[in-house]
């Protein structure tokens, strides 16, 4: 079982940066795969990021190679965000997710435990 707690989020213009960070807690993060999602208002829950147990191997949406970075720290059980060149269509709640099986995968179905989001607001 693990906790996660995202934070960082809020009202940023344009071409503004944000960092997310989410804390876990509970049982070995490192053992644990982790992703980033966002909701839009009226829309699907979205895969955005992952990062594999190690932090060696990433994966990104196309809509965000180049202007996000997903990282994670093992020794303070925490993995980050950092979100650049923001866009209006970035507005969402951004969720974390922990996956307790092996490899990385971008489907909802595919991760076991979610924090309660955080929401990023992009002004034009």
């Amino acid at each position: 079982q693990v906790q996660l707690v995202e934070s960082g989020g809020g009202l940023v213009q344009a071409g503004g940066s944000l960092r997310l960070s989410c804390a876990a807690s509970g049982r070995s993060f490192s053992s644990y795969a982790m992703g980033w999602f966002r909701q839009a208002p009226g829309k699907e829950r979205e895969f955005v990021a992952a990062i594999d147990r190690s932090g060696a191997n990433t994966y990104y949406r196309d809509s965000v190679k180049g202007r996000f970075t997903i990282s994670r720290d093992n020794a303070k059980n925490t993995v980050y965000l950092q979100m650049n060149s923001l866009k209006p269509e970035d507005t969402a709640v951004y969720y974390c997710a922990a996956r307790s099986r092996y490899g990385m995968v971008i489907t909802r179905t595919g991760y076991d435990y979610w924090g309660q989001g955080t929401q990023v607001t992009v002004s034009s």
